[in-house]
């Protein structure tokens, strides 16, 4: 028995100290992408730093270079940002997402060439290449901006569309809380104008019933007060407006 009690001590010792290590690990796991995050995006900083830097104090190929690399990055990043935005809202954009990774491995090897080229001592070569790397580099530009502007129009319509069904039912729900506010009065003057007719129809009936209701020809005095006790008085008239009676404690 004590043998028994030794193992499962162990084995819930031993399932603590897994789950620790399984968590430390976890947490030092997402502590290295968060610092390998944050210096991706300085490196990136600094890069396009210096490539503006360069683009504005430089003339001739190193300029050119450095601008093509920098319009190449500044459009790509935006795509892939409008895009990874807007797939949180409308799951049809994971096809776009799908040809801009395809645009984007092109986009990173002319970065790279470009890079190359920057070092590269023989600016006329160089030089003679630069209307090819242009025309490339607008090539893959103008597919990311158009896969951004599409997927931005796209987002606006559904939400003018949003706004615009949105607004009807709102103007729904107004009509019928008018009409909710105004139904209370138009029920208690109809009750008002009822009871109005049935007072002046009271006293007019009540001369005309009595002769008929009277006590019938040699009958006598007795037989009228037994009828009367069998035949109870017709309960008082109730209207909307009066409040509910409340029924009489028995105890």
């Amino acid at each position: 028995m004590e043998a028994a009690l030794i193992i499962f001590a162990l084995m819930v010792l031993f399932t603590f100290l897994g789950l620790g290590v399984y968590a430390t690990v976890k947490v030092v796991q997402a502590t290295k992408r968060g610092v390998d995050r944050t210096i991706t995006q300085a490196r990136r900083t600094v890069e396009d730093t210096t490539l503006r830097a360069k683009s504005f104090g430089q003339v001739g190929v190193a300029g050119a270079l450095a601008q093509l690399r920098l319009d190449l990055r500044t459009s790509m990043r935006a795509t892939q940002q409008a895009l990874q935005d807007g797939v949180r809202t409308d799951a049809s954009l994971q096809e776009s997402i799908a040809l801009f990774e395809r645009l984007n491995a092109h986009g990173r090897e002319l970065d790279d060439e470009l890079k190359r080229l920057e070092q590269d001592p023989d600016r006329g070569r160089i030089a003679e290449r630069l209307p090819d790397l242009r025309e490339r580099t607008a090539k893959i530009k103008q597919a990311a901006d158009s896969l951004r502007w599409a997927a931005r129009d796209r987002a606006q319509r559904f939400a003018q569309d949003d706004l615009s069904t949105l607004s009807e039912q709102i103007e729904v729900e107004s009509d019928a809380l008018r009409d909710w506010a105004r139904e209370p009065v138009d029920d208690l003057a109809a009750a008002a104008a009822a009871w109005d007719a049935a007072q002046a129809n009271g006293p007019a009936a009540g001369p005309a019933a009595g002769p008929a209701a009277g006590p019938a020809a040699g009958a006598s005095p007795g037989a009228e007060q037994s009828r009367a006790a069998l035949n109870p008085a017709a309960p008082a008239p109730q209207y909307p407006w009066q409040k509910t009676r409340r029924p009489e404690s028995t105890t």
